[in-house]
């Protein structure tokens, strides 16, 4: 790929991919834990207490290893250009055809 120029306004800080992550890991970890507690409802002869200890843990830990890879994840992804400014792009090319049309 050739080298493009970069607007660094388009970028995201890291303050909002810390956002996003945050935002995210509340709707999946959510989704882990009442998963996790049906599973162990379901199929085990554990108490409620004990679903709800046992769905609890699994629902920490993964919200905490998630979260910071998902975090590293969007900050990679932060760096990278390609699909960036297609809409600059599409602006562009648009401009330049309407240039050639009044000519």
């Amino acid at each position: 790929m050739g080298q493009q120029k970069v607007d660094k306004k388009t970028w995201d800080t890291p303050g909002r991919s810390l956002a996003k992550a945050v935002s995210w890991r509340i709707i999946a970890s959510a989704t882990t834990f009442i998963i996790s507690w049906f599973v162990f409802t379901e199929f085990t002869k554990q108490s409620q207490e004990e679903v709800m200890k046992t769905a609890s843990v699994i629902t920490a830990i993964e919200l905490t290893a998630k979260l910071f890879i998902y975090y590293l994840h969007e900050r990679l992804w932060t760096n990278i250009n390609w699909g960036k400014n297609w809409r600059a792009k599409a602006r562009e090319k648009i401009l330049k055809r309407r240039k050639k049309e009044d000519s």
